[in-house]
């Protein structure tokens, strides 16, 4: 059996292990939950709502930011999050695709 050839890009690799990363820590996953609930929310109630400290909110936050999942908007004093759909659908793609090839091999 002949295993297939597989080309690496290393810097997408790099970001998809930081996007995987960030979307695998169950507090993370309900901090997205609650956005997505809510189209687009202020941090205030994210942090109130799901009774987290403000600071360990924001540390996830700062996370889901840095792989581009969420996206803000600012209004005053308030900022916003909600998701970057997009960003998220090309990683569900991504391992879809993943997978298939797998099945394949």
């Amino acid at each position: 059996m002949r295993k297939a050839k597989l080309s690496i890009d290393s810097d997408k690799l790099q970001a998809s292990a930081e996007l995987l990363r960030a979307l695998a820590h169950p507090l993370r996953m309900r901090i997205l939950g609650f956005i997505d609930q809510n189209s687009m929310i202020n941090v205030n109630k994210i942090y109130n709502t799901l009774k987290l400290e403000q600071s360990i909110t924001s540390q996830h936050l700062r996370i889901l930011r840095s792989v581009d999942l969420v996206e803000t908007h600012r209004e005053g004093k308030y900022i916003y999050y909600k998701i970057n759909y997009d960003k998220l659908n090309q990683a569900v793609g991504a391992i879809d695709t993943f997978l298939q090839k797998s099945e394949d091999a």
